[in-house]
């Protein structure tokens, strides 16, 4: 049997949850199977035994930066992937990103193809300041193609399942299963060192809030920022966050920093890409790890902090419940505009957060 995994992100580069999930699952597929991985980007060394890697480009004449071009430049990198795939026993896909790739290799090649959703493009309109309303309306195009004609489509939480079939109510419910996000327990764990804390100048023996993601509006790394003025002064507040969307926001999260930074201190942004060990380091010293996302499948990211032993706060979304319902979760209620400065003060961290 040969699997091929299609992926937009791969290690070393992995900006988000979707290349998290991907990396543990081939590692976990290539015990079993033959395991190749098909993903963008440069060329990197493939993988040992079973498992296999080949990074893919797009068309050179689709270079650019004109509005549209990302997600034209993303379909030729699918339509590139589904070259050849007449061997392999079936195709797996994730995200919009590689679903094309996907349906396309069903099509020619008459091979099986499962999807996983991570997240669901009608349920991210923001996307169209990222890609432009041309290359959103594409991505919704992509998506439905493959969601439509795919043999098993994995969603990664029960409310993403409940969340498939009212976007795509006519499509088989069947074929739609839960196969939930899930972590090595064995790698994220308390790290009791402090070298990579003291490294950022943070201070161990203070309380400490983590956010943790991508800069984009579905993160709600802006609504954190304009809510954390109302952080217990004692509190550091670390952000390990880069891959902006666009340059707009980038530029508004590096202006709420410095505002931050002038009205209470001790904020420290991190914003190039940590090395795992580090991330594990950084959350088990946290007081708390804040997810304000706006949209969240299944944080991975909530996982990983609650394995190093930290709590979790995240706002109300269905499918944030999913991963801390164990837990019995506070949740935050974002409200429109400036969620975080409606967020319930119960919620502050400070003494009682300790």
């Amino acid at each position: 049997m040969r699997v091929v995994i299609l992926t937009r992100e791969y290690p070393p580069e992995v900006y988000g949850g979707a290349g998290v999930h991907v990396e543990y699952l081939s590692r976990e597929l290539a015990r079993l199977t033959a395991v190749e991985v098909r993903c963008f980007g440069a060329e990197r060394e493939s993988a040992e035994g079973s498992l296999t890697v080949h990074p893919y480009g797009p068309w050179e004449a689709l270079a650019g930066t004109e509005a549209g071009l990302s997600a034209l430049q993303t379909m030729s990198v699918d339509l590139v992937m589904a070259a050849g795939l007449e061997r392999a026993s079936l195709v797996h896909s994730h995200t919009w990103y590689t679903n094309l790739a996907g349906h396309v290799a069903k099509l020619l090649y008459d091979v099986p193809h499962v999807m996983t959703s991570h997240s669901l493009e009608p349920l991210r309109p923001w996307k169209a300041e990222q890609l432009g309303a041309g290359g959103y309306a594409l991505s919704r195009f992509c998506e439905r193609a493959a969601i439509e004609a795919a043999d098993a489509v994995i969603a990664v939480s029960s409310q993403m399942r409940e969340d498939i079939l009212t976007c795509y109510s006519w499509i088989d419910g069947d074929r739609v299963v839960v196969i939930r996000n899930g972590i090595d327990a064995e790698e994220y764990r308390p790290d009791p060192a402090t070298d990579v804390l003291e490294s950022h100048g943070i201070d161990p023996a203070r309380p400490t809030v983590i956010f943790v993601g991508r800069i984009t509006l579905q993160k709600g790394l802006t609504h954190l920022l304009d809510s954390a003025r109302h952080l217990d002064r004692h509190a550091q507040l670390v952000l390990c966050a880069g891959a902006p969307d666009t340059p707009e926001i980038a530029e508004e999260v590096a202006t709420k920093v410095q505002r931050l930074q002038q009205e209470r201190g001790d904020v420290v942004w991190i914003d190039r890409m940590l090395q795992r060990r580090e991330v594990i380091q950084l959350m088990s010293h946290a007081t708390v790890l804040v997810c304000p996302s706006l949209y969240e499948p299944l944080g991975i990211v909530n996982l990983e902090a609650m394995a190093c032993g930290t709590a979790v706060v995240a706002t109300v979304r269905p499918t944030n419940r999913r991963p801390l319902g164990a837990s019995r979760p506070r949740s935050v209620h974002p409200g429109p505009g400036r969620a975080g400065e409606r967020a319930d003060r119960r919620s502050r961290v400070g003494g009682e957060a300790r």
